[in-house]
């Protein structure tokens, strides 16, 4: 089974939770969308030339009591010295299915990516697995999920191996937090640990953590931190960049 057959039926799935499981139908609950744009960057510039990178996130979120349905995308751009260093675009979809026992919850995932810093052509995965709410409170909430994704890659071809082009089940776990502070200062962050089944050598690291300051109401400066590894190209990035969070919630 490929990939290009896997990936629609993950999507289609996680639409069917929103727009139409029977289950769902005896709930009035009211319906929440939430979105978040971040733009942050760091510049600089010398007498032997400038540098700078460009990191820009936009998620958009749809939550009722028994399910969620979220959307992540960023691109990062950077340039150093006049050579590319970042064009790396990362495009997601998953959803959250809450109909279980308490603080459990089944996901699913749908997700794309492209890295000219991790020497990734293109890479697609999709997958399901379960979640644990360990807190679930306002001002504090850590989930642990973990799960199995079927991935698709086309890296960048080396000289000792030609071309990189395989496919890989993957046990994916994660850990994602959120901090609040006097409603004012939100420490979050999101972590991802992929080992390929078949090869423990062969594993992802994605790391997202930022700091907020509320401003006002929507309206926050940010400081990000974003960590990659990718162990088959022998490739890391490390991003730590200051700007802007605009958010609402209708």
């Amino acid at each position: 089974m490929k990939v290009w057959d896997v990936m629609p039926k993950v999507i289609a799935l996680l639409l069917s939770w929103v727009y139409g499981l029977p289950a769902f139908s005896q709930y009035n609950d009211s319906t929440h969308h939430y979105v978040n744009y971040v733009s942050t960057g760091t510049i600089n510039k010398t007498n032997e030339g400038s540098s700078y990178v460009l990191n820009n996130a936009l998620r958009f979120s749809i939550s009722k009591k028994e399910y969620a349905l979220n959307t992540t995308n960023s691109w990062v751009y950077g340039k150093s010295l006049s050579n590319l260093s970042n064009n790396d675009f990362f495009s997601a979809l998953d959803g959250n299915l809450y109909k279980t026992w308490e603080h459990f919850y089944y996901w699913g995932l749908a997700s794309y990516e492209k890295s000219f810093s991790l020497k990734i052509n293109n890479r697609s995965q999709g997958g399901f697995g379960v979640g644990y709410s360990v807190f679930d409170r306002e001002e504090l909430r850590v989930v642990l999920s973990d799960g199995i994704l079927y991935e698709r890659s086309d890296l960048y071809d080396t000289p000792e191996e030609g071309t990189n082009r395989y496919d890989v089940f993957r046990n994916s776990f994660r850990l994602k937090f959120r901090i609040v502070i006097r409603e004012v200062i939100i420490l979050e962050g999101s972590d991802f640990l992929q080992h390929a089944l078949s090869d423990r050598k062969d594993y992802i690291i994605k790391s997202n953590t930022s700091l907020s300051i509320k401003l006002k109401k929507g309206l926050s400066i940010t400081s990000a931190m974003v960590y990659n590894k990718l162990s088959k190209t022998q490739r890391e990035n490390l991003l730590v960049t200051y700007g802007l969070t605009y958010e609402r919630y209708f």
